[in-house]
């Protein structure tokens, strides 16, 4: 008797403990972004970035908490809601692209594969559908384009309006 109510209190944990997928997934959704606020205060003078950072930051979780409040889907394993779209994917991929967007490719390369491996953790855990994966990305790139501008060198911008397309080259000398 004493065997089976301590296996029956212990069912819960059990069922609820993430797998090692998971919880890299869960670190990386947190590291990307942390790393990429570090570089700007530990790397740049002054406090453009980090206020970049944070209206990207700030964006990406509004709109994302929105969006999971107004769509209400339920989650592939079952459990009800806020499947669309995923935030674990929209704060990581806010992360890459700040850091693709603020200091360039050759430093946003393995951020956006640790993002992108996020997502996939989402979707191996049942958490997610590939759909709500890649709204959070698109958020989270879209938030920090959007917001941020590069730390140094040239800035390359796509633009439509009136009818006119084309990209945009500005900078610095």
């Amino acid at each position: 008797m004493l065997q089976s109510t301590i296996l029956a209190a212990c069912m819960p944990l059990a069922a609820q403990a993430k797998s090692s997928t998971e919880q890299q997934g869960e670190s990386l959704r947190l590291a990307i972004p942390a790393i990429a606020l570090g570089a700007t205060l530990f790397y740049e003078e002054g406090y453009d970035g980090s206020l970049q950072f944070f209206e990207s930051l700030a964006t990406n979780e509004l709109t994302t908490y929105a969006l999971k409040q107004a769509i209400d889907t339920r989650r592939p394993n079952g459990d009800c809601c806020n499947s669309f779209p995923s935030g674990h994917a929209s704060t990581a991929f806010m992360g890459a692209a700040f850091i693709h967007r603020r200091y360039g490719w050759e430093y946003a390369v393995p951020a956006y594969l640790g993002a992108a491996y996020v997502g996939y953790t989402r979707v191996d855990a049942d958490k997610h559908y590939t759909r709500d994966v890649v709204a959070g990305a698109v958020i989270g790139i879209a938030s920090s384009f959007y917001f941020t501008e590069p730390y140094e060198g040239v800035k390359i911008t796509p633009y439509a309006a009136d009818g006119s397309y084309g990209i945009m080259f500005s900078g610095h000398w």
